[in-house]
């Protein structure tokens, strides 16, 4: 067994810790963005598209109505160049509205799927979430404090090697014979 550890890694190890803390600075701060944009977009699509085409369903209906009403009264005054014209209005508000209302009806599925596609992701990311901030953490410190003893083991002196005995030690006959 020799007679001191041969320690050489010790670069390795800070180079490795110093490597995890600026993983952990990049890698903390993306989750974080992550999971903002996972509520920005929940929060985007049950609130302010779900109130867009809302209002744009009430207003394409306002239209159909309106162009329905025009209709009417072009054809009450028996009137046939605008009963055409406003036969075409008629059909581009009730294209318009049913578009809105696909548009609205695809909108309420997206929402409901998207919580079941997206939370056990966002649960992965949770996990990692806790990983990096308490795991990693504890593993940093402990690089440091291994580093800190390795280097302070690396710098003891080896004890004096044990070689052939000094002449006129303990032990030694005169003549030189033990």
């Amino acid at each position: 067994m020799p007679d001191r550890a041969h320690v050489t890694s010790v670069e390795a190890l800070e180079s490795f810790r110093a490597h995890l803390i600026v993983y952990l600075s990049k890698a903390r701060p993306t989750l974080d963005e992550v999971s903002s944009d996972v509520q920005r977009i929940q929060g985007w699509l049950e609130n302010e598209q779900r109130a867009h085409w809302e209002s744009e369903l009430r207003r394409r209906s306002r239209a159909l109505q309106e162009a329905q009403q025009a209709l009417f009264s072009a054809n009450l005054s028996n009137l046939r160049d605008a009963s055409a014209e406003e036969q075409l209005a008629v059909q581009r508000a009730k294209r318009a509205l049913e578009e809105a209302d696909a548009k609205l009806r695809v909108l309420k599925q997206w929402s409901r799927v998207f919580g079941n596609r997206v939370d056990p992701l966002v649960k992965q990311m949770e996990k990692l979430h806790t990983v990096l901030a308490n795991d990693m953490v504890q593993a940093v410190a402990f690089l440091t404090q291994a580093v800190q003893t390795l280097g302070a083991y690396a710098e003891v002196a080896p004890p004096p090697a044990a070689g052939p005995a000094p002449a006129g030690s303990k032990g030694a006959e005169p003549g030189g014979q033990p």
